[in-house]
């Protein structure tokens, strides 16, 4: 009787891990106690780790979209919860500009306030399918894992019972290895609902000790156990130990938690190896926490310097907000300077959660004032172009006047006069340039058809002409032949091609391909030109053509819109192709396919690096 008084006592200080020591009136947590900590807080850790330092409030429509179709897809819903807290209000912004900006062009073209409807684009709709996904996904997560506790609730409460008919029954054979069977299957039990915890707990254990009590052969089984259960915790103990290796230290934290469940749920050990078993433990375990926090201080120092970086650009930016001038090539080139700053901005990370909303305000605030100024610019430059339309129309009606004139020498001068002032004229608002032009345009062809009439001498002057534009063709081919020419030299044959008058209709078209065919020799031979300054040159020269044709606005229109055609094919096959490299990013076989497209986007690229500086030029000049 007292060797069984003994073996309880014993059995009770040594299974009841749950219980403080106190050592000199100090509590010291036990290894149940701190496993019960870190495994609370495992999963908060984690997200801190990985999340804390991300701010999305540079992020575009295009990649808030991206990132909520990703959270669609991860488990982790408090991490999702809290990321879709910060970027919906920033997604609602931007969609809110967006609005802001459709309706202000929907007045300014005519349209009243109250028939407006702004249905978004597909990045809306997009944003908005996926939190209905979350949703979705986050309600059937959260039943299935109240289902699965309640099932394991159950589960447990029959495991009980098993424990309790077998700590009642009177045959002992076999009883240890059935009650180790019972121990084994409760662990692999996971979690219950949490109002039943806590009683489950303390049945199970009461149970336990009732069980080890009934024993006739406590010591020696509980020893052998004790044991057994001392091998189990110093191999965790060499596990932890390995953590310090483990590069990423997320998933050092996230095994390490497992392990502290793992100890948690080992039964005791011998008594003697109690303490040192558990301070193994716990050193490996402060060494992985060591690891964390300084990781974590580096993390701030790292977002501290990120904070100092764009402080730096906010004061780059500032000068912006006051920039004014008179003339559009400025104005690009201040755009371009912006942007390049907006590019640097964006290559810097997260920055402190205290200071990030005030310096991404100001330097926000300072980029969107700029381009407000700039829009107050081009809104000055359309009134402009409303008063050329007017001085348009009044040489379109005085062309009108002289249309019916047989006086052909002093008419057919002043047409020449109205002429050469419409070209003097700046542009005019797209809608009435087509227009205007046309009706100019009749007027004075009206008049040279009936003068042409009256004269046959034009055809040869006409003829004439064609011979001195030819003669200029030959000229050019024999400087790129000859690698001679210059870029002064094409500018003065140009001027002289220009000067030269009307050529007969039907050679129009031949004459034109011919000079056209002698440019682009003379470019392609000049050493000295880099291949976008060629590109550059061709363009101002295919300008320079239709401004002397009678129907320049309407070609320079239309070879605009040829340009913006070519842009936007280019872009689609790039999309194409980027869309298609994603089919073979995981296919090692198909590496040689990868690089055909990676080809295929570079040069288209180029394409469209050279596409869009023509469409730059175009815009300047007209």
């Amino acid at each position: 009787m007292d060797m069984q008084n003994e073996q309880r006592k014993e059995q009770k200080n040594t299974d009841s891990p749950g219980m403080d020591e106190n050592h000199g009136g100090v509590a010291v947590h036990t290894e149940a106690d701190m496993a019960d900590h870190e495994e609370s807080d495992s999963h908060d850790e984690n997200f801190e780790l990985d999340h804390k330092i991300e701010d999305y409030s540079d992020y575009s429509k295009k990649q808030l979209v991206d990132l909520i179709k990703e959270l669609s897809k991860e488990d982790n819903f408090k991490k999702v919860d809290a990321i879709v807290k910060e970027i919906r209000p920033l997604f609602d912004e931007l969609k809110e500009k967006e609005r802001i900006d459709a309706l202000s062009r929907f007045k300014s073209s005519g349209g009243v306030e109250e028939d407006f409807e702004y249905k978004g684009d597909t990045f809306d709709i997009a944003f908005e399918a996926n939190l209905r996904l979350i949703k979705d996904r986050r309600f059937q997560y959260i039943r299935q894992q109240e289902d699965k506790k309640t099932e394991n609730l159950q589960r447990k409460l029959e495991l009980l019972e098993k424990l309790r008919v077998l700590v009642d029954s009177l045959d002992t054979n076999n009883q240890f290895d059935t009650f180790k069977e019972l121990q084994k299957e409760w662990k692999a039990i996971g979690p219950i609902p949490g109002p039943q915890a806590k009683t489950i707990w303390a049945n199970y254990h009461a149970l336990v000790d009732r069980f080890y009590d009934n024993q006739s052969i406590y010591f020696e089984l509980k020893e052998l156990d004790r044991r057994r259960n001392l091998e189990s915790k110093l191999e965790l103990c060499a596990r932890a130990e390995r953590l310090t290796g483990v590069e990423i230290i997320k998933d050092a934290i996230r095994e390490l938690n497992e392990l502290h469940h793992e100890f948690k749920h080992i039964g005791p050990v011998p008594i003697e190896d109690k303490d040192a078993v558990w301070n193994r433990f716990k050193m490996a375990s402060d060494a992985v926490y060591a690891r964390r926090d300084h990781y974590l201080h580096n993390l701030q120092q790292e977002l501290q310097t990120n904070l100092e970086k764009k402080i730096q650009l906010c004061e780059e930016v500032e000068p912006f907000v006051s920039f004014q001038s008179d003339r559009i090539k400025e104005w690009n080139q201040k755009t371009k300077d912006i942007l390049d700053i907006q590019k640097r901005w964006e290559t810097i990370g997260g920055l402190p959660r205290a200071k990030a909303k005030e310096v991404n305000k100001k330097f926000w605030s300072a980029f969107k004032n700029f381009f407000n100024n700039k829009n107050a610019f081009f809104k000055k430059l359309d009134e402009e172009r409303e008063q050329n339309l007017k001085l348009k129309y009044d040489l379109v009606n005085r062309a009108k006047e002289l249309r019916e004139s047989t006086d052909w020498e002093s008419t057919s001068n002043e047409l020449k006069g109205l002429q050469a002032r419409w070209k003097e004229v700046g542009p005019v608002p797209e809608k009435f340039r087509e227009k205007v032009f046309q009706e100019f345009k009749e007027a004075c062809d009206h008049f040279f058809e009936h003068r042409r009439d009256q004269f046959g001498r034009v055809e040869q002057e006409q003829e004439n002409n064609l011979a001195e534009k030819m003669a200029i063709c030959q000229q050019l081919e024999q400087y790129a032949a000859n690698g001679t020419g210059t870029v002064d030299t094409l500018h003065e044959l140009q001027q002289k091609y220009n000067d030269i008058g009307f050529v007969p209709r039907k050679d129009i078209a031949s004459i034109r391909n011919q000079y056209t065919l002698a440019v682009e020799k003379f470019v392609a031979s000049l050493a000295d030109v880099s291949e976008d300054d060629k590109g550059r040159i061709l363009i101002e020269n295919q300008i320079d053509n239709l401004r002397s044709d009678p129907n320049a606005d309407k070609k320079i229109f239309q070879k605009e819109q040829a340009i913006r055609k070519k842009i936007t094919k280019v872009e689609n096959d790039i999309a194409v192709w980027r869309n298609n490299l994603e089919f073979f990013k995981h296919t090692a076989s198909a590496e040689k396919y990868r690089d055909e497209f990676n080809d295929k986007i570079k040069t288209a690229s180029d394409h469209l690096h050279q596409l869009k500086e023509q469409l730059k030029y175009l815009r300047t000049v007209s």
